[in-house]
């Protein structure tokens, strides 16, 4: 296979967040974050991946302890996140690497979430072989576990009609409902769109499944330990699909990475057409969202879109041998 180069985002992914710090928390906050913690906090470390703009810190107290807490006001959806966050992650199977729920709090209008803090970092790009793998194992370990849900968790979403109300954006644009998103121009979506709404329309049929998928995974929810195991973050959207697909949205990055990436794929025995259907729709969905003006979330959470829609993109576009634009 012929080595691609490697292509970086923008902003490194342990750089993008945009976050208050411990001390702009109001003072009832932290100190009842504090009781409960049982010591004074006396340094906190804020996550610097991410997109939100919610308090995500690894607090050490006095007392030489160190748990990492997410906060955010009642008001706003991230609260409700963090609180879905903590309900999920106190249901996942042992097996399931990733950190667990010490407790959740709520105090003058805000909600806290305290997990076991994982001593690791955010895998840097270009991805490395033996990083990659590690995610892969961690999530093939968690697919296994998952595969028949957690009964606490019944109700959740079904990834095929997720993906037909939120991610069939190539056909909206076919049918005229939506532009071509200016962030697409350059690529071969203008010329190839009449395709990639027939991948997007049959991915749904292929990519349904009983057991439990992340649902947002992605090089930003991995942590590498100073073992050199992954851990799996932010489960916040699982739903029940097929666990390959998950695996394609990890790999783009490693895609850009320069790996070869349909070789990390072949053991999760994708259908025929879902890998071409997956990155037709997560293109779409990337690059559309990457068009939109200012978000709420963090200035980078746009560049990070474009990035992942082009790459996604030009894996497909590799994939099915169309050449460039």
């Amino acid at each position: 296979m012929e080595i691609r180069p490697v292509t970086l985002p923008d902003v490194p992914y342990d750089a993008t967040s945009v976050r208050p710090e411990w001390r702009d928390l109001p003072r009832r906050v932290r100190e009842a974050i504090s009781l409960r913690l049982g010591s004074p906090v006396v340094a906190a470390r804020s996550a610097g991946g991410g997109f939100t703009r919610a308090f995500a810190a690894v607090l050490t107290t006095e007392a030489g302890s160190s748990t990492f807490v997410k906060a955010a006001p009642l008001r706003e959806p991230t609260s409700e996140w963090y609180a879905r966050e903590a309900a999920i992650t106190h249901a996942l199977p042992d097996s399931v690497r990733a950190a667990r729920p010490r407790w959740t709090l709520a105090e003058s209008g805000w909600y806290a979430l305290a997990l076991d803090a994982i001593n690791g970092r955010i895998p840097s790009l270009p991805w490395s072989r033996p990083h990659v793998e590690a995610a892969l194992e961690a999530w093939s370990t968690a697919a296994a576990a998952l595969s028949t849900p957690p009964p606490a968790l019944n109700g959740l979403p079904h990834l095929p009609e997720i993906l037909r109300t939120e991610m069939s954006w190539w056909s909206l644009i076919e049918s005229g409902h939506e532009r071509m998103p200016s962030t697409a121009s350059g690529t071969i979506a203008p010329s190839r769109l009449r395709e990639l709404a027939a991948l997007e329309r049959a991915l749904p049929a292929l990519a349904a499944g009983t057991g439990m998928c992340h649902g947002d995974l992605r090089v930003d929810n991995v942590m590498i330990d100073k073992s050199g195991a992954a851990w799996l973050c932010d489960w916040t959207w699982p739903c029940l699909g097929a666990p390959w697909y998950d695996t394609v949205t990890l790999l783009v990055s490693a895609y850009a990475s320069g790996l070869d990436v349909d070789a990390y794929l072949r053991p999760w025995n994708p259908p025929p057409g879902g890998v071409d259907g997956a990155l037709a729709a997560l293109a779409g969905y990337w690059l559309v969202r990457a068009a939109d003006g200012p978000s709420s979330a963090s200035p980078h959470s746009r560049q990070h879109q474009r990035f992942s829609g082009t790459q996604a993109l030009a894996w497909l576009a590799e994939r099915r041998g169309w050449p460039s634009p």
